[in-house]
């Protein structure tokens, strides 16, 4: 991923509605949730939904299918692991990130 891939992933998710939904996502796993299932979970319209759920998947952050009458939304979890090894592949001072490294611990001078 480069940064105009990760600029539009991490504007998408800098709303309260669309992370939420992310969230809920990522919980659900691979199999996803039908729209109509997220809209009552985290009471949000379903027309304001479909507005949000446009944004994640216009950023590459989710999927959709056809199930029936019902479209399923799924987190993209290759997508949303390139988006975190972006904004992690310098940490730590180019060192191992493990709980010994001194640089990745907070607080750390």
């Amino acid at each position: 991923m480069n940064a105009n891939q990760a600029i539009p992933a991490l504007g998408a998710l800098a709303q309260e509605h669309r992370l939420a939904t992310y969230r809920l996502l990522v919980q659900a796993g691979p199999d996803g949730l039908a729209a109509g299932t997220i809209a009552t979970r985290l009471a949000i319209p379903a027309s304001s939904l479909s507005f949000h759920l446009a944004q994640l998947a216009e950023a590459g952050l989710v999927s959709q299918r056809r199930a029936g009458r019902s479209v399923i939304y799924a987190a993209d979890f290759a997508a949303m692991n390139a988006l975190l090894g972006f904004l992690t592949e310098n940490c730590c001072a180019g060192e191992d990130c493990t709980a010994a490294a001194p640089l990745c611990q907070a607080g750390a001078d």
